[in-house]
């Protein structure tokens, strides 16, 4: 396939998961605490580096957020906001890198892996500038916050996604709709 083809569809895979990273969030609104819980914008975003690449995945992470703030109000700004957009863009980025590197690892082994590696960097990313921005605004973030939130409140979420994801990245690649 042409450069120009891979691009454009790298760019329709993106847009693609950067509406489901700003509707799904929407879709659970009616349950209480979902976001927190369930991690709907997570998802789109961690398929979408592993679908797209690393740079997509990046970009649809930090849009993904932004968009969000924007359309719907959904995560505050500040702190939330601009830790979660950081957070999000290392979910993607990582994800699509660790997915590239692993190619010749057998696709569940390559799916985990690449999972696994994004989902830890991004919430140490998350806790870090949470931490930064709480201090730099007078706030206080303790370690015992950030486990709660990124282990604790969030466990339904990685399960959903160490579930889910490994068979949709499987279904996408079927359909060839991944990039390399």
């Amino acid at each position: 396939m042409e450069k120009n083809s891979l691009s454009v569809k790298a760019l329709v895979i993106s847009a693609l998961f950067l509406a489901l990273g700003i509707v799904l969030p929407q879709a659970l609104h009616a349950i209480p605490n979902a976001g927190s819980v369930l991690l709907p914008m997570h998802i789109p975003v961690l398929l979408c580096g592993m679908a797209a690449g690393p740079l997509y995945g990046a970009g649809c992470g930090a849009l993904t957020v932004l968009l969000s703030m924007l359309f719907t109000g959904m995560p505050p700004v500040f702190p939330v906001g601009v830790s979660m957009m950081a957070e999000l863009a290392v979910y993607g980025g990582v994800s699509g890198i660790g997915y590239r590197l692993l190619r010749c690892q057998e696709r569940p082994r390559r799916t985990y892996t690449a999972l696994g590696t994004a989902m830890v960097a991004g919430r140490l990313v998350n806790g870090a500038l949470m931490a930064l921005l709480s201090l730099a605004s007078g706030g206080s973030y303790t370690f015992t916050a950030f486990l709660a939130g990124a282990l604790v409140t969030a466990l339904p979420g990685i399960i959903l996604q160490l579930v889910l994801i490994p068979p949709v990245m499987r279904a996408l690649e079927k359909a060839h709709l991944t990039i390399g």
